[in-house]
């Protein structure tokens, strides 16, 4: 039983278009405002968008085009909506609080109760039926969430940054709980962390400004991004320009030579993007010897850590386009970085991934 939306809310600048197949769990990424929670909010009928429609299969979720106005509650969509925080009944148990779902779509309160113990195990929580929110931690009371929602037997579930208010040991817990049962079950879920993606979703669609700027299988957006934003994420610098024969030429006229995908017949002229990690970035003071390929000035905008290595951020051209280098702490305190100094990046054309936009 399929998924399709397409909703059009102008006061929020959203327009989205998209669909899910029967057990696919889709990840939403994007930077903040880039309207990830409206489109759950306008799937969940929380939000009432101009014009579109959805659909579950055969059950019309809302529709508002011409004429035609179809409106769906909340509570008669088949969706449920987990959001950052858990949200329990304060004066209902964690049983009760998965009861209630069932109890309230007319199950007997034995029924309901069987549901709700059937799904607290699901989530590795059936240790904790008898407790009040106040007395679970945040990880405990996420779960039990988890649980409540899916005892509703939604036909689709909408996840709104689930770890996001969880610590470092709750959130692998739960995403462990997440990918056993979101298995076979559609999904959508809303995330800020590569991991979520990797490990629960099997399509990627990264959102700006209230539209979808890529989508596609997970690994491939993830490997091969065609945003910035998925670059980012993915902790890859990202060149836009046009396909040449040996590169991409970017907005200012200067050939970024890289090695073209095997399988891909590049047309000249054809928009393209040039990948290529932070590590394979060398950085140097004024001229570089060897005329290497890939060379360009840039100016430092920061210096963080990371990991063993100084991450260095930089804007290069008149785009001002954000690009990172990751060198030894050794090597930064001998060149003097600071942010304002101008230096020159150097990348082989060999570690250069060309595909198209």
């Amino acid at each position: 039983m399929s998924f399709e939306l397409q909703a059009t809310l102008r006061a929020r600048n959203f327009d989205m278009s998209l669909s899910l197949a029967d057990g696919q769990t889709v990840a939403i990424l994007g930077p903040n405002g880039a309207g990830k929670s409206t489109l759950l909010g306008v799937i969940a009928g929380l939000l009432r968008p101009d014009a579109g429609s959805a659909r579950i299969g055969g059950k019309q979720l809302f529709t508002l085009d011409g004429g035609t106005h179809l409106w769906s509650p909340p509570h008669l969509r088949g969706t449920a909506l987990l959001a950052q925080e858990a949200l329990l009944f304060p004066h209902l148990n964690a049983l009760d609080n998965v009861a209630f779902g069932p109890r309230s779509a007319g199950a007997s309160k034995a029924a309901a109760r069987e549901t709700a113990q059937h799904w607290l195990a699901e989530v590795d929580a059936l240790p904790l039926a008898d407790r009040k929110p106040t007395q679970l931690s945040g990880g405990q009371a996420q779960r039990v969430a988890v649980a409540r929602a899916l005892a509703a037997e939604p036909e689709l579930l909408l996840l709104d940054e689930p770890m996001a208010a969880l610590d470092i040991h709750a959130a692998p817990l739960l995403r462990r709980v997440l990918k056993r049962v979101l298995t076979g079950r559609k999904a959508i879920i809303v995330t800020h962390d590569i991991l979520d993606a990797y490990m629960l979703a099997d399509r990627v669609i990264v959102v700006e400004k209230g539209r979808i700027v890529e989508e596609g299988p997970t690994r491939e957006v993830l490997e091969r991004p065609r945003s910035h934003f998925a670059a980012g994420l993915s902790g890859l610098n990202l060149v836009t320009g046009t396909v040449a024969p040996e590169g991409i030429t970017t907005p200012d006229g200067r050939l970024f030579a890289g090695q073209h995908d095997p399988e891909w017949s590049p047309v000249p002229g054809q928009a393209g993007v040039a990948a290529f990690p932070p590590s394979s970035v060398s950085v140097f003071l004024g001229d570089v010897h060897g005329s290497p390929r890939n060379s360009f000035p840039v100016t430092v905008t920061d210096l963080e850590p990371h990991g063993d290595q100084i991450r260095v951020r930089a804007h290069a051209g008149q785009s001002a386009q954000s690009l990172s280098a990751d060198i030894t702490p050794a090597a930064s305190a001998d060149l003097g970085l600071v942010p304002g100094l101008e230096v020159r990046f150097v990348v082989k054309s060999a570690l250069v991934s060309v595909y198209p936009a």
